[in-house]
């Protein structure tokens, strides 16, 4: 695992810790108008390779599912973007590179990423810093099923947060523990549209409501522009879908 850098590390040293474990380079990624540059590890397919080649036949590798730009992101990076900021927190849970969090944070909202695996943390911060966002945004390590943090958020934000049945409980306690109780606050994921979590919803189904709304593109995967992102989508393409679902305490619900 990549050891931590101290908080004040510059871009060029977080960079020289990145470019020892991979061959990276930065790549544009463009949401509602809004470009960013994110590191990218440049041949997913060759690292991949190179990690399982001397592997043991039955032992799994770990791959580096926390670099992908999932297409679930973009979408609810377009989401985040219609959201209003003003003097408004965000926490993004299990953010892999940090792409709904840079967004947010492009749009104004002060911004906590987090993610439990150390590379993850390590790509966010030399995003921040590439991106000019430091005033606007922390990156800490951790992970919501045993993590805390000393303080209540307006959103918490996930992305594909809930594709495991045996988080689920720990997820809806960190929720409790980190909504700020505020009518206006609320809980914003997003998961891929095939994806039911009937789990998660079962165990919010007593204190929470929630609304749900299903947005997609059509194109290619790196798509998220407001002319790719609508209701549905069309067909033909590369088309995705995904379930933006907001989420509220019952007793905040109708205010």
């Amino acid at each position: 695992m990549t050891q931590t850098p101290p908080p004040d590390a510059s871009l060029d040293d977080l960079l020289a810790l990145a470019r020892s474990r991979y061959g990276v380079r930065f790549e544009p990624l463009t949401v509602n108008g809004v470009t960013l540059e994110l590191l990218q590890i440049e041949d997913m397919d060759a690292y991949v390779q190179e990690l399982t080649k001397d592997l043991p036949e039955d032992t799994p590798p770990e791959l580096p599912f926390w670099a992908k730009v999932w297409r679930t992101a973009l979408l609810a990076s377009y989401f985040v973007q219609k959201l209003e900021p003003a003097g408004r927190t965000m926490l993004e849970i299990g953010a892999g590179v940090g792409v709904c969090g840079l967004f947010a944070a492009a749009r104004g909202f002060q911004v906590t990423i987090t993610d439990m695996h150390p590379d993850a943390v390590l790509f966010s911060r030399i995003a921040v810093l590439r991106n000019d966002l430091a005033d606007r945004v922390r990156v800490r390590r951790l992970d919501f099923t045993r993590d805390r943090l000393d303080e209540r958020f307006d959103i918490i934000l996930g992305s594909e947060v809930l594709y495991k049945d045996d988080q689920a409980r720990a997820l809806v306690k960190f929720l409790g523990a980190h909504l700020r109780d505020d009518p206006a606050a609320e809980i914003v994921l997003a998961r891929e549209y095939t994806r039911k979590a009937k789990k998660f919803f079962k165990l919010i189904d007593k204190d929470y409501a929630h609304q749900c709304l299903s947005i997609g593109y059509q194109g290619g995967p790196r798509a998220g522009t407001p002319e790719e992102c609508g209701t549905g989508g069309t067909a033909g393409g590369d088309r995705h879908l995904t379930t933006i679902h907001r989420i509220k305490p019952k007793r905040h619900a109708q205010a």
